[in-house]
């Protein structure tokens, strides 16, 4: 019994050793692999466990400047889109980590500028990629013109629609109050608004979910019987869409124009499902987030805006060499 109790004694310290070791590892950046004489950046992303190849790509990015410019990185996010408390919870986090420099994608173009401004009051710069904040808080600004990705979407559904005098068009969107969002739709309405052609019967929000996209759809279908195209704004609303007009019979009849790349989105355009998807390049936001970040860290004047540039990708220029790229980045797993 003496034995027994020993040795139940001992394994209760090394269950408390082991989880001091682990506080320690989280809290202490030198003792997780990090060094304090090094740079550290915290890069927030929207969404690290929600199903998108986007955050991804972006994250690879992420890591491959981090190596080149041999800096330690933190990648965090909360688990969906749409869980802005919990963003900004991860920005006060990082505020009393002290990383050197935080590059994030926003949540929501309002509610995070006040711990924006915090971070930076505090002196450690803020960078954003992919979506901006409603503030000159951030030292850059790096992304797709989402304005003109959104004008790119609208001008090829309006190549599409040809001769036809009257279109019935959805828009299937994704998180509500999200500066690229915003812009995308601004830009898709631009296009569509000013040509007679086309009536947009309303938005719709998927909040970044496939699913919720797709049942959204199968009801917009159902109920607009005289609805001639649907416009997707992100990958889960751009592929939800497209297995509600693949469930309902309704190629040929609906004309769907996406927004980014995956798997899913290269089937659809494959089985004429989905006529084009404009492709942002996600790899080189988070490389040159980090980057820039690096750059404000040694004081070099960096571009307040960079823009990472977007393609039209359709069936029949899905196999050129660029655009395999695009279509297919490297991700490491």
């Amino acid at each position: 019994m003496a034995r027994k109790g020993t040795l139940i004694r001992s394994l209760t310290v090394l269950a408390a050793g082991t989880a001091l070791l682990a506080a320690a590892l989280y809290w202490i950046p030198e003792l997780r692999g990090g060094s304090p004489d090094r740079t550290r950046i915290t890069v927030i992303i929207k969404s690290q466990t929600q199903s998108m190849e986007f955050w991804e790509v972006l994250s690879d990015g992420v890591e491959v400047a981090a190596r080149e410019f041999d800096v330690d990185v933190d990648i965090v996010g909360p688990d969906r889109e749409t869980q802005i408390e919990r963003q900004i919870e991860l920005v006060e986090q990082a505020l009393r980590d002290k990383p050197d420099a935080i590059v994030m994608a926003a949540t929501d173009y309002n509610r995070l500028v006040p711990y924006a401004e915090r971070v930076d009051a505090a002196g450690i710069p803020v960078l954003t990629v992919d979506s901006a904040l409603n503030s000159d808080v951030t030292r850059s600004f790096i992304a797709t013109d989402n304005m003109e990705a959104g004008r790119k979407v609208g001008m090829k559904m309006a190549e599409l629609a040809g001769d036809r005098p009257r279109s019935k068009i959805a828009i299937i969107s994704f998180v509500r109050g999200t500066s690229s969002q915003i812009d995308r739709e601004l830009g898709v309405r631009a296009v569509l608004e000013d040509d007679e052609r086309f009536e947009i019967v309303g938005t719709y929000y998927s909040d970044g979910d496939e699913e919720k996209a797709y049942e959204t759809t199968k009801q917009l279908l159902l109920k607009h019987t005289d609805l001639t195209g649907i416009v997707g704004l992100n990958e889960p609303s751009s592929v939800g869409a497209g297995r509600a007009i693949k469930e309902l019979g309704a190629v040929g009849r609906i004309t769907l124009v996406g927004f980014d790349s995956s798997i899913d989105e290269v089937k659809l355009l494959e089985e004429g499902v989905m006529q084009a998807t404009v492709v942002q390049r996600p790899f080189n936001m988070g490389y040159l987030g980090v980057k820039t970040a690096v750059e404000v860290l040694r004081g070099v004047k960096v571009p307040k805006r960079i823009d990472t540039g977007s393609v039209v990708i359709t069936k029949d220029n899905i196999y050129e060499e660029e655009n395999q790229k695009l279509l297919f980045p490297f991700v490491e797993r």
